[in-house]
């Protein structure tokens, strides 16, 4: 069932992005309001739209958002083994789960290194914060070897020790 729904939210929500569809919805919402004066504005000439719009809107509220979760998984989890297979900083993997306030104070650290402001200062200030932010079972993420190109290529990231 599980598979069957997902299928379904990345088939429809594929189809409602595309130009068409929001082209075919205009056009009913422009014959809908042409036939006002031939209803005469009537209270159940509103319901009909009214009705339509909101079991659309409700539905596709439930589909996108099964999509969208599936594809941020998906891109978290691309993310990470970048991550783990590159010269970036373990302990970044699993930050997605940090509150607002913390991941905001990240991305200011780390904005500071970009700009080469003490870039070794500053990630020794990211990753000081960033441990201690971080839930303390997302801080037993794995630590990189010493030597991570030597080991780079005899290491599979996804793989358990």
């Amino acid at each position: 069932m599980k598979h069957l729904f997902a299928r379904f939210a990345t088939k429809v929500s594929e189809w409602a992005g595309k130009p068409i569809v929001f082209i075919l919805a205009l056009i009913a919402v422009i014959i809908w309001a042409a036939l006002g004066p031939f209803f005469d504005y009537s209270e159940t000439w509103q319901l009909v739209i009214n009705t339509g719009t909101t079991i659309i809107t409700f539905l596709m509220v439930f589909v996108l958002q099964n999509a969208q979760t599936r594809d941020t998984r998906a891109i978290q989890a691309k993310l990470n083994e970048i991550i783990l297979t590159s010269h970036a900083e373990n302990r970044f993997i699993g930050i997605e789960n940090l509150d607002e306030e913390e991941l905001k104070r990240l991305d200011e650290l780390v904005a500071k290194a970009a700009k080469g402001r003490g870039e070794t200062e500053a990630c020794r200030t990211v990753e000081a914060e960033t441990v201690q932010a971080m839930p303390s079972k997302k801080t037993e993420v794995r630590k990189r070897p010493v030597n991570a190109k030597a080991s780079k290529g005899k290491q599979r990231p996804l793989e358990k020790n």
